[in-house]
């Protein structure tokens, strides 16, 4: 293995964990503000940040010009949902589990691709992504019998996130990566502020909306730095070794997941629920490799 790939390694393993420390904060904010109003300032920090950046390189001009905004909001009503739905469960469900099941994104993703972009389902994809599914079916037996349908909110989470994937794939090329890293947090705002308010004003429990305390304010903004350092270290992974060297790495996410829901909340998954991640992760591997072997083929002539 070159130096170059095992610094990617290194960089994307470092990123993916980052996320989880993201996560597990917002888990230690269960009850004390909204999960849209937490998405909502955490998008919105992340917006100004980038929407500065973009403006002082490149002028203002290239941060309102959006291109093909129909897809760019389409992004962030994708994002919008999955983070609420994944903030929302965490204060639900053990972190390690809720992360668990999120990891049904790349069969997910296959699924759509092929509905909606048109690509070939293969067998071996659908085998996949019928063994990663009973594998969540084992990670949800308990949390399904206790807290019910919204324990599947980290499987909505995972589609809006496969969506959001197949709509990446469809914006390439149309303006440079950090530019559309702006586009979608601004996008994700505005939809999040608007959910935000719409809770509020619907009296629900659970929604309704106080000036929160300096703390949540600053935990909100840790999630958005975590966030932000962990896409910057899976971007230079990335860039370094390649994304099909480095998809594996994706993981860690789940073993630091596992680590900070033990140290910090006292949760450790059982047996059947460590089955049915092991059963995921394997199932979200295998279909790593067989797209990794379908990629020289293709580009034979």
């Amino acid at each position: 293995m070159q130096q170059s790939d095992r610094a990617g390694l290194a960089y994307v393993l470092a990123g993916f964990s980052t996320l989880s420390i993201g996560d597990a904060v917002v888990k230690g904010m269960a009850g004390l503000w909204p999960a849209t109003a937490i998405a909502a300032t955490r998008f919105t920090l992340a917006a100004l940040a980038l929407a500065t950046m973009i403006g002082a390189r490149h002028g203002w001009g290239a941060v309102w010009r959006m291109p093909s905004p129909g897809l760019q909001w389409l992004r962030g009503l994708a994002l919008s949902i999955a983070s609420v739905s994944m903030f929302t469960a965490l204060g639900l469900m053990p972190l390690a589990e809720a992360t668990t099941i999120t990891f049904t994104q790349p069969l997910i993703t296959a699924l759509l691709a092929a509905l909606l972009l048109g690509e070939r389902l293969r067998p071996a994809a659908i085998v996949a992504t019928l063994v990663g599914f009973a594998g969540v079916m084992l990670v949800l037996r308990p949390n399904l019998a206790e807290i019910g349908l919204p324990a599947l909110l980290p499987l909505l989470a995972a589609g809006m996130t496969a969506l959001l994937m197949i709509a990446n794939r469809a914006s390439v090329g149309i303006a440079s990566a950090w530019a559309m890293q702006a586009y979608i947090a601004m996008t994700a705002a505005v939809l999040l502020i608007a959910a935000t308010l719409i809770g509020h004003l619907s009296g629900a429990a659970g929604f309704r909306v106080e000036w929160p305390a300096w703390h949540v304010l600053a935990r909100c903004a840790l999630v958005a730095v975590s966030a932000t350092i962990g896409h910057w270290l899976v971007y230079m992974g990335t860039a370094r070794a390649g994304a099909a060297t480095v998809a594996p790495m994706t993981y860690g996410q789940l073993i630091a997941a596992v680590l900070l829901g033990w140290v910090f909340f006292g949760e450790m998954p059982d047996a059947v629920a460590l089955l049915g991640a092991a059963i995921i992760v394997g199932s979200g591997l295998y279909l790593w490799s067989i797209n990794r072997m379908r990629e020289p083929a293709e580009r034979t002539p």
